[in-house]
């Protein structure tokens, strides 16, 4: 299939670039003493095979091995003369590798310093124009700190032919507190050239700091914006300067760049195809999630039906109609098929009087039960109502209406509706998301078999009858969207919230007013930390996860390992006493299943 146009391309959702060639190059042995661009014409089969890992993870952009391929830098390893010779080498393998469907970005970098401007005008426009008469689909400025420099570059490339120019800048050594508003004085100056198709960022920072530039920027420009981070910061281990962002790290915020309105992104130093292809699993599938599949029209002569009232759905809505306090726990379904010493943690809570349970749909690979079979056997075993969490991310439509329409004619109709997380890590690595919907498409969904027709627009013999709830974020790193998504789940048929657990009463509080408006209730996430180490896990290695100082430090002071969890099951408490005007209930995740945390964050009279 051939490719589309790469700006329409970049239009039509995320485009993913590949990651670095140098940190590559130096892991099979080409030394920081030599040209990497050299390795074109002297080993071009070792460039070849680093594209072929790049293609295989997942990229739809191969960058040419040519970063520094212009006269002044080659010059210094006495190559001033194979300038054309390594550039059309380095075109014509990514050429090859990206073959008739991916796109090939001729790079270009900076001159080494001490080089006049005019010197490195005519270097760089000598490179331009020689990627250009090779053949690449892209004009690709990465890394650059001057912006007059860049801009009279872009300007000398459009002249030359009109192709796509991605004008990608890097921050200069700055304090902390003038790199974001330097980032964004940046992008509006490349956002207003008439000479550039695509702005960004890459280079000298990690993802998080990237993720604040982008965050800031945003909304304050008009073209496809491109972010392209190293992974992390280097660190100097055994001589070596290494990068210890982990693809996993990195897959995480590549999501959050997607979520965030970023239209390009990829891997700049220290990134590998591994890095590359958790980040395809992460954006690519979502993407195809975010492109709403509509639901087909309704067929001529069919009506929908009034759907069951609320409070006589089931226990649940019958809570939320009545507007009663709903305390819910969150369990994580049992690994293999044994469901004994689950249902036993279930016969506690059924004794301490809980009444619901909330089964997880969890992304990372391991051999558990399903939601759906877990939540059948807690159904037939126990007085308590299942809430059955159910994510875009494993089914296509279809599947996805069968399940619905088995789940109530076994009386689960419970549903915690959630896009879903790329899976991740596992034993199971190569497993793909399928992203045919998000939240807003599942709740459009069950709104609609509630009435008695199908996805294709048809009607039921006999219809469902389901409560079904969506998943909110009060520390997601773009508010604004979320809060627009909150209302967008509302109008789609949201009848309850379940927010993330986060530790920040005041930002929570804030956040709920925000959705106020939308007139669905909201039952707030708790996570009772367990102990300081537990606490620091989650602030520095689960992103999104902010605590207070002044929780980490109580946190801190306890000296055994039983002081610290109830002390975290107090500050559960004291989040959820300072909102209970605000919200209609709380759901429990007790660390590590611990049962007993659970009931104590619920306790009506525990004293310590």
């Amino acid at each position: 299939m051939l490719k589309i146009n790469y700006l329409e391309k970049v239009k039509k959702g995320i485009t993913l670039f590949d990651g670095a060639m140098g940190t590559m190059l130096y892991d099979k042995g080409v030394f920081i003493n030599r040209s990497f661009e050299e390795v074109n014409i002297t080993n071009p089969k070792m460039v070849s095979k680093i594209y072929k890992e790049y293609v295989e993870a997942g990229a739809q952009v191969l960058t040419t091995n040519t970063y520094t391929a212009n006269r002044i830098n080659l010059g210094g390893y006495n190559l001033a003369d194979r300038v054309e010779d390594i550039i059309k080498s380095g075109v014509l393998l990514a050429k090859e590798a990206a073959g008739d469907e991916l796109y090939v970005a001729g790079s270009i970098g900076r001159a080494p310093n001490g080089t006049s401007y005019k010197e490195e005008i005519e270097a760089l426009t000598e490179q331009v124009k020689l990627l250009i008469d090779c053949g690449v689909d892209i004009i690709l400025f990465e890394s650059f700190s001057d912006i007059d420099l860049l801009l009279e570059l872009c300007e000398i490339t459009k002249k030359y032919k009109n192709i796509p120019v991605q004008a990608q800048f890097t921050l200069p050594p700055v304090a902390p507190s003038e790199y974001i508003k330097l980032g964004r004085l940046y992008a509006q100056r490349l956002d207003r050239s008439k000479f550039t198709d695509v702005i960004g960022i890459n280079c000298t920072m990690g993802p998080a700091e990237m993720l604040e530039i982008l965050q800031d920027t945003i909304n304050f420009i008009h073209k496809p914006f491109s972010i392209i981070p190293n992974a992390g910061h280097p660190k100097v281990v055994d001589g070596r300067q290494l990068y210890l962002s982990t693809p996993e790290y990195f897959a995480e915020y590549a999501k959050r760049f997607l979520d965030g309105g970023a239209s390009v992104t990829g891997g700049c130093c220290g990134t590998t195809p591994q890095h590359i292809k958790k980040m395809a699993d992460a954006v690519l599938s979502l993407d195809r999630g975010y492109q709403h599949i509509e639901l087909a029209q309704v067929e001529d002569g069919v009506e929908f039906k009034t759907p069951l009232p609320l409070e006589k759905r089931s226990s649940l809505g019958r809570a939320l109609k009545e507007g009663k306090w709903i305390e819910t726990v969150e369990l994580v379904s049992p690994m293999g098929s044994d469901i004994s010493g689950f249902m036993s943690r279930v016969k506690l809570l059924d004794q301490a009087g809980v009444k619901y349970i909330n089964i997880p749909d969890g992304p990372r690979a391991s051999s558990r039960m399903s939601a759906f079979g877990t939540a059948l056997h807690i159904k037939q075993s126990s007085n308590i109502e299942p809430i059955l969490h159910v994510c875009g991310r494993d089914k296509n439509l279809i599947a996805m209406q069968a399940d619905f329409l088995g789940a109530e004619s076994f009386g689960l109709r419970d549903m915690l509706l959630v896009t879903g997380d790329p899976p991740k890590v596992g034993k199971y690595p190569d497993v793909t998301g399928v992203f045919d919907v998000d939240s807003i498409g599942m709740l459009d969904m069950t709104k609609r078999l509630n009435s008695n027709v199908d996805i294709g627009g048809a009607s039921l013999t006999s219809g469902t009858a389901f409560v079904s709830g969506a998943g909110i974020n009060p520390v997601a790193p773009f508010i604004d969207r979320e809060i627009e998504r909150a209302f967008q789940k509302a109008e789609a048929g949201a009848e309850f919230f379940i927010s993330q657990p986060v530790y920040d009463i005041d930002l929570l509080s804030k956040f709920i007013d925000r959705i106020k408006g939308t007139g669905v209730p909201v039952i707030i996430g708790v996570w009772p930390l367990a102990s300081y180490r537990n606490a620091l896990f989650l602030q520095n290695e689960v992103p999104g996860v902010e605590i207070p100082k002044e929780i980490m430090t109580r946190m801190e002071k306890h000296s055994d390992k039983e002081s610290a969890r109830r002390d975290g099951v107090l500050i559960a408490r004291e989040i959820v006493a300072s909102l209970k005007e605000k919200i209609q209930g709380v759901q429990v995740s007790p660390p590590f299943g611990n049962i007993n945390t659970a009931l104590e964050v619920l306790s009506k009279d525990i004293k310590y």
